[in-house]
């Protein structure tokens, strides 16, 4: 039980992560700017049932507005901040690097400010596998080197990651970095691959295949992922002094041509690929190693890539139909 600020909170994590807090009865506080990078009224579905429930609270702010997050710093009395809020995606933020630095950087040091002055020590923050680029060994370790960020956005989230450590070292703040690993499922946001090529499928329209068809990515199911942050809430909560990165993957690569196959599997479809070079900013491969997660927090997939594909398209089919 406790009070639970969840930043980005209408999103794809921050929402599904938001219901199952509120069924075990805690309170959760919401920040979200509802932007457009992809349609608004996904984000609305996704809060609806929630907006008469007494013990969910929604602002609609941006974390880069100071005066804003003081007020609802000053109005609740948190327990600890669930910090998912962020501009995502690697391309756009080869477009846009400005706005990445703005919301990624900006938007979490004042989050961060507004901790340190209402004296709330406690955050789980999301990281991203990206932040490990091209690194040539794998599984991907925590204590790897990760210096060399290949897109704007993998290198505001090595910044996030410097920069609350400061925090932690001067003002005992006890954080948790969370670096997801390619995550999927109900909800997930229409430019993301899988909804994408779900999409064009059903339609019968080719496929868009960047390089060979040999990239491959740590797929991770959003329940196992949403688990990791619950676990990772209660390790916060228990101990003092802290400062962790955490990587929450499924730590079981899957190819992109794979991927593709799966998914035209479960569809009953054949799908028609358009090759295409490979995109600036995209990495070859993720690969999770998961035993730090696992010793610290009990953290353990349990879904599939193929049981998880299945359940993201029977709930692909039915907000077709609503």
């Amino acid at each position: 039980m406790g009070t639970y600020l969840i930043t980005g909170g209408a999103g794809f994590i921050g929402s599904t992560l938001a219901d199952k807090l509120l069924n075990e009865n805690n309170k959760i506080i919401i920040i979200d700017n509802f932007c457009d990078f992809y349609n608004i009224k996904l984000k609305e579905a996704n809060i609806e049932e929630n907006l008469n429930n007494k013990k969910y609270k929604l602002y609609r702010n941006d974390i880069r507005d100071k005066s804003a997050l003081n007020m609802i710093f000053t109005e609740n009395k948190i327990d600890v901040v669930i910090h998912l809020a962020a501009m995502a995606g690697v391309r756009p933020s080869i477009e846009n690097p400005i706005l990445y630095q703005e919301v990624n950087c900006m938007g979490t040091q004042n989050i961060l400010e507004e901790m340190k002055n209402h004296n709330v020590n406690k955050l789980v923050m999301a990281s991203s596998s990206s932040v490990y680029g091209n690194n040539k060994e794998v599984p991907f370790k925590e204590n790897m080197v990760v210096d060399f960020a290949i897109s704007p956005y993998a290198a505001t989230k090595k910044a996030n990651e410097v920069m609350t450590h400061v925090y932690h070292k001067l003002f005992n703040m006890n954080v948790v970095m969370l670096r997801f690993f390619t995550v999927f499922g109900p909800r997930q946001r229409p430019d993301l691959a899988i909804n994408k090529f779900t999409r064009l499928l059903l339609n019968n329209e080719e496929i868009p295949m960047f390089g060979d068809g040999k990239t491959s990515r740590d797929y991770t199911y959003i329940d196992d992922i949403v688990q990791g942050i619950c676990n990772t809430i209660e390790y916060v909560k228990k101990n003092t002094n802290i400062y962790e990165i955490l990587n929450i993957g499924n730590s079981s690569p899957i190819e992109l041509r794979e991927m593709i196959d799966v998914i035209a599997k479960v569809l009953n479809k054949k799908p028609k690929i358009n090759q295409m070079p490979m995109q600036p900013g995209d990495v070859e491969r993720t690969y999770a190693d998961i035993s730090k997660a696992k010793k610290l927090i009990n953290y353990e997939p349990t879904i599939s890539f193929e049981e998880g594909i299945e359940k993201f398209i029977k709930w692909y089919k039915i907000s077709l139909s609503t």
